[in-house]
């Protein structure tokens, strides 16, 4: 199955540059420097799945002229995750329907907490984000006949997921992987993993660990994201093993795999 996929954004949650800072990255021209909040579409089978709504995604959705999403694919409840659910009243608004959201029941508990009114009835599709919960385990599911396999993943103490679709998978705020999950993310061609800074995180793989995940995942390309701007964009390239690469705001990929 052909898979397409377009990084949105590949910054942590403060972004680069950050505000107030002067260091290399804050202060390159490069704009493979400077990272919204992170965020992925992959598409397939002719439908558009969004993986999480950052704080930055109406700007990216113009940015991309990202105008349609058939699901949206939430890994974790952070604010830098799931903060921009508003702006999903964009596609309901020009779909005139209501989208359905996809996550573990402690993502979906969050949104019905924090954010009730996006589950009310449909009015007009302008006023509000009009969605629908629908829970996942561990076990692959399908929507619109693409199958989508979730992949359980630690952030810090929160049971979080990452998510494949054909041979490629998106593994965001990771501080562990466990061994069920890594036999998940065999035979991949490409796979977008976290990478926070180069110190160990409690809740984030550094750049050590990222690199050492990666070569247990063993796909054919990996690509470094969700990263401060203490990573530097070619200082960091340089610095990466054949077939690992660092990710940047727009960078699209397709795996081709039948």
């Amino acid at each position: 199955m052909k898979v397409e996929a377009l990084l949105l954004g590949v910054g942590s949650s403060g972004g680069s540059p950050a505000l107030g800072c002067a260091c290399p990255t804050c202060a390159s021209t490069d704009p493979k420097n400077n990272r919204t909040r992170a965020s992925a579409v992959l598409r397939a089978g002719g439908k558009t799945f969004l993986i999480d709504t950052g704080p930055d995604l109406r700007h990216q959705a113009l940015r991309e002229q990202l105008l349609h999403v058939d699901a949206v694919l939430y890994t974790h409840p952070h604010a830098d995750h799931l903060n921009g659910i508003d702006d999903i009243r964009s596609f309901c608004w020009l779909q005139k329907a209501a989208i359905p959201v996809f996550g573990n029941e402690f993502m979906l508990d969050h949104i019905r907490q924090r954010f009730p009114y996006t589950l009310f009835p449909p009015n007009n599709f302008w006023d509000k984000p009009v969605l629908t919960l629908h829970p996942v385990s561990d076990s692959t599911f399908e929507f619109a006949g693409i199958a989508i396999e979730p992949i359980p993943l630690m952030h810090g103490k929160w049971p979080i997921l990452g998510y494949r679709i054909g041979n490629v998978a998106y593994l965001t705020d990771v501080s562990e992987i466990p061994a069920t999950s890594i036999a998940k993310l065999q035979g991949l061609d490409i796979v977008f993993l976290d990478c926070l800074r180069r110190v160990p995180h409690p809740t984030h793989f550094s750049v050590d660990q990222a690199i050492a995940a990666a070569k247990q995942i063993g796909a054919k390309q990996t690509v470094m994201i969700h990263m401060t701007h203490e990573l530097e964009y070619h200082t960091l390239s340089q610095e990466l093993p054949a077939g690992m690469v660092v990710g940047y705001d727009g960078m699209r990929l397709v795996s081709e795999a039948t």
